[in-house]
């Protein structure tokens, strides 16, 4: 994260399925410590991707009935839900790009409250 802007730090926080990668990188970098929008922009980044795995790890397996035969209507639920954090990752990359602050709903309060918890 050496040499690039603040907005370029914030816009790779929501780089799908790898956006948390650089959202980590940020968060633990000296040069972005006291930055509080990118910061938020990273824990924003990273909630999102948890958003993800929650999809994927908890409510796609709550979805499954045993002797049900409801797999189709589990897969578009899921690729729905799938959709939903992913249009949240390209609406949140051109929010960055035109250094637009946007909070999501829920989302961006979690990652307020984790900015200001920080003491910055």
């Amino acid at each position: 994260m050496w040499g690039i802007t603040p907005r370029t730090a914030s816009l790779l926080c929501y780089v799908p399925m790898a956006g948390w990668i650089c959202a980590i990188i940020v968060l633990a970098t000296e040069r972005f410590r006291t930055n509080q929008v990118v910061r938020f922009h990273a824990f924003q980044g990273l909630y999102l991707f948890v958003a993800w795995l929650l999809i994927d790890m908890v409510l796609s397996p709550l979805l499954f009935f045993p002797g049900v035969d409801g797999f189709p209507l589990r897969r578009m639920l899921t690729a729905c839900l799938h959709l939903g954090v992913y249009a949240a990752w390209i609406f949140m990359i051109i929010k960055v790009a035109k250094d637009e602050m946007y909070k999501l709903p829920l989302l961006g309060e979690l990652a307020d409250r984790s900015v200001s918890e920080q003491g910055l």
